[in-house]
């Protein structure tokens, strides 16, 4: 199972993943993850870059958008945190789907935990 910490950011209540244990991979670690929201009534999920496998960020895998598409539909804002400019430089569908996602209110791709404070302070 998947080490979390759970926090309040900008009156947001946040599960995060620990870095360093199970890698989010599958259909069913997204479920277990949205169950652990609704138990501690968390809406938003922090999952460090380190916690998801390189075909996450290969589209043609579509893992990052079955993943995604489970956390938007239970209502859950979904935040990767980190560098993924290895990625994004191998793929201009990804830096598309970023850049689209980071428009939005559900998926951001940021670099920090700092951008997220940024931002969810100028979204309150």
């Amino acid at each position: 199972m998947f080490s979390t910490k759970f926090y309040e950011l900008h009156g947001v209540r946040v599960l995060e993943l620990i870095a360093g244990g199970t890698k989010l991979q599958t259909y069913k670690d997204a479920v277990d993850l949205i169950g652990k929201t609704f138990e501690n009534r968390a809406t938003m999920i922090v999952i460090p870059v380190e916690c998801l496998n390189s075909e996450f960020f290969q589209l043609k895998t579509r893992i990052a958008g079955e993943l995604i598409q489970k956390f938007v539909q239970y209502r859950r804002h979904l935040v990767i945190v980190g560098d993924i400019s290895g990625f994004l430089a191998e793929s201009s569908a990804l830096r598309a789907f970023v850049a689209e996602s980071n428009r939005g209110k559900e998926v951001w791709f940021l670099p920090s935990r700092e951008e997220l404070d940024d931002r969810l302070a100028r979204a309150v």
